[in-house]
This record gives structure tokens, sequence and C-alpha cells, in this order.
């Protein structure tokens, strides 16, 4: 059902403003909360591995996947570091859920645009070093992401559920939506939960498939601004309905 798209190695396919008058009083400043720190992967992985126990999935085994938006709107989060360190953070759950502690990664935009897997040994740069040779940012097609995904755990021989990070930060164009769904809704006979992380303000459709018909297998955590989400948060807005899945999964004689 599933055509094979995956490959081991990363490929590519004005005026000055008017001073206040002297006798004005003091200005009340805005103040704006500072980001998030940014930390390392062993801290990252005992904050992945807090948020897992309180979720009540200490002990628990997946595969981690992670699946990263290149479309042309994301240009500015590869730019500021913000695609790299949300390698990290997926780097830091697999280390806490994965048996490997590896993690694949998939770029898509338009196409698969290219893949890499991420591990403690080479994550340093990792994300941004790849995005870079793959040049164009095209389109919003999520399609031959989730199948090269689905491809990849299916050839693994993986006998633990997969966990797959999936982030956006748009809808899917029009003419992908249905295969799209038609795509998740297929994996609900396979041991794979879906963690959507919508970036920014164009999330419906990110709303309809966390609510496809069946068992599930999606969750959705919104994330309006990248840089105003600390680990902690992240963690757990990603892994909360990962627990009442693998419930589901178990009863339904998916997962054993």
């Amino acid at each position: 059902m599933f055509k094979k798209l995956f490959s081991s190695q990363a490929t590519p396919p004005s005026a000055a403003s008017t001073p206040a008058p002297a006798t004005a009083g003091p200005v009340a400043a805005t103040v704006q909360a500072p980001a998030p720190v940014r930390t390392g992967v062993l801290d990252l992985t005992k904050k992945a591995a807090f948020s897992l126990s309180k979720n009540g999935l200490d002990g628990q085994r997946a595969a981690v996947y992670l699946v990263l938006d290149r479309s042309g709107s994301m240009r500015r989060f590869y730019k500021d570091g913000t695609m790299q360190y949300l390698g990290e953070r997926a780097l830091g759950l697999s280390r806490a859920l994965d048996d490997d502690g590896k993690v694949p990664v998939m770029f898509f935009s338009t196409d698969l645009d290219g893949t890499t897997v991420l591990e403690l040994g080479n994550h340093t740069g990792r994300i941004d070093e790849v995005h870079a040779r793959l040049g164009h940012m095209g389109r919003t097609r999520y399609t031959r992401a989730i199948s090269a995904v689905i491809e990849h755990y299916q050839n693994s021989g993986s006998t633990d559920p997969a966990f797959v990070l999936f982030q956006t930060d748009g809808s899917p164009d029009q003419d992908d939506r249905q295969d799209t769904e038609d795509l998740l809704t297929a994996t609900k006979e396979l041991p794979m939960f879906w963690s959507f992380v919508g970036f920014g303000d164009n999330v419906a459709f990110l709303r309809t498939v966390d609510q496809l018909p069946g068992i599930d297998n999606t969750g959705f955590f919104h994330v309006p601004d990248p840089n105003g989400v600390g680990d902690a948060a992240l963690y757990d807005g990603i892994t909360q309905q990962f627990g009442p899945y693998l419930a589901a999964a178990r009863s339904a004689g998916i997962l054993r």
C-alpha cells in the first residue's frame, strides 16, 4: 500500500519618529517575557522523562520520528534556530523513550525534500546543515512525508510503537488534504501515534486530523509562538495523548 520513499542519507530532492515633549512624564515600557533558555540534550532527556512519567509512561518504549516543514513560510524558524532546537528536543525525547536513541528525520514541502538521522554524536547543527543543503523551500504537502515514515517504520522491524512528532505551520494544499486523511486513517491499523505540532495560527486542518473517526492515533499541540513555549510545556503537550492511545491500541489488539 505504501511506496518506498525513504532514504537513509540527507538528500535534496520611513519617517523619523516625533520626540516626546520635554514636559511629558515617563513612558511605561512594554516588558516582554524572555524567550525560554535553550539547553543541552542531556538536560532535555531529563525533562522529557519527567513529562513521560507525569503522563503515566514510565518504562514505555517507542520509536521516535521527527517530520519538519520546509515550506516557504518556515524560513524564519530555520534562520533563528527554532528548528535546530526542535530537533534537539526530539532527540531528548528519543533518549527517554527509544531504545536506540536515534531519530529519523524527514523534511518536507511540496515533496519529501530530504532525510537524515539525529543521534547524540551528530546532532549539533545537524538540522541547520541538512536544511541548507536541500535548497528550494516549496509548498505544503504532507502525504509524501507521512508515507516515508510509514515505510521506514514497517521496514525497521520494530516491535515498539512509533511516536511521530510532525511539525508544520500550515494546512496542506487543498488537493493533498483528502490523501492525508486517508493515510492517517490507514495507519490506525498500525501501532503508530502522530503528534502534530502546529506553529502559528493556520491550524484548522490539524484540528480536523485530530478528530478522524476510529482509534485516536493523532494528537495536536498548538504552539502559536514557537519561541514562547518552554521545554516542559512542549513535552507535556506532545505526549499527553500518547498514553490514552496506547491503552486503546492494546484493547484493539494493535499493540501487545
